[in-house]
């Protein structure tokens, strides 16, 4: 089955790294519910429908539906975009773990659904092209921490799994890939306007290399800047930095 670009798809075709990927997300999902994002030809869908009792699929691609029906009829498949689903009729609403190998034009809008269901999502493990990876799990301080950094890391705890070379696929894709592990925090800081909260953190990152004090200028005053915190750039500035101005500045309208 030719791979096509319009889906961006690379197929995992090792199946070393698929058995290792499958095994990270058993370690974690402790839930016996998994849905995997866009199957492909099934390198991971056949070792988690022995893992898990209910297991689900989504494939946007109406042809991978067709070989996996024909291929593992056991498995039940959603035909449609994973970003329209409506998680709540997924498993009726009780919580499962996502793993996917994904495509990666989409890859960051599947985080941000997850997020936006975190209630139902306890863990994610995904394959991203490097470079995303790097920046989801990314610390404070480093070039490539920005707003998807922030963003996931105000819900769940990341971390590296494994890189992936371009030869583990087919067709090859002409970057290199990660896989990447996504725990939702026990503890989440409570975030009053999560609207707000979003809206400084992209704002802040608009002029990333600039002192905040000159993005916060549509929230704050001069006077109400005074402290030397203001002088820092966003990129220096942790998750729970972020999540405390934006309750100060959430205080401050009310």
């Amino acid at each position: 089955m030719k791979a096509k670009k319009s889906y961006g798809q690379h197929f995992l075709i090792l199946e070393e790294i698929a058995q290792n990927i499958v095994n990270s997300f058993v370690e974690f999902n402790k839930t016996n519910k998994a849905l995997e994002v866009g199957p492909g030809l099934g390198v991971l869908t056949k070792q988690l429908t022995t893992k898990y009792s209910e297991f689900v699929a989504v494939e946007a691609d109406r042809d991978m539906v067709t070989v996996i029906n024909k291929s593992l009829p056991e498995v039940k498949i959603i035909e449609g975009d994973f970003l329209k689903q409506d998680f709540k009729e997924i498993f009726n609403g009780e919580p499962f773990g996502i793993i996917g190998n994904f495509p990666y034009n989409i890859s960051s809008q599947i985080v941000f659904k997850m997020i936006e269901n975190r209630e139902q999502v306890p863990v994610m493990v995904g394959m991203f092209q490097k470079e995303m990876a790097e920046r989801i799990v990314s610390k404070p301080g480093t070039k490539v921490y920005g707003v998807i950094s922030v963003l996931t890391q105000a819900y769940y705890e990341g971390g590296l799994i494994m890189h992936v070379p371009p030869e583990a696929f087919s067709p090859p894709p002409k970057v290199d890939s990660a896989v990447i592990i996504l725990k939702r925090k026990e503890n989440i800081p409570e975030i009053y306007n999560e609207v707000l909260f979003k809206d400084i953190v992209k704002t802040s990152f608009l002029h990333r290399r600039k002192m905040i004090r000159n993005t916060m200028k549509q929230w704050l005053t001069e006077e109400e800047m005074k402290d030397t915190f203001y002088n820092r750039r966003p990129e220096t500035l942790s998750v729970l930095e972020f999540i405390n101005l934006t309750q100060l500045i959430t205080a401050k309208k009310v």
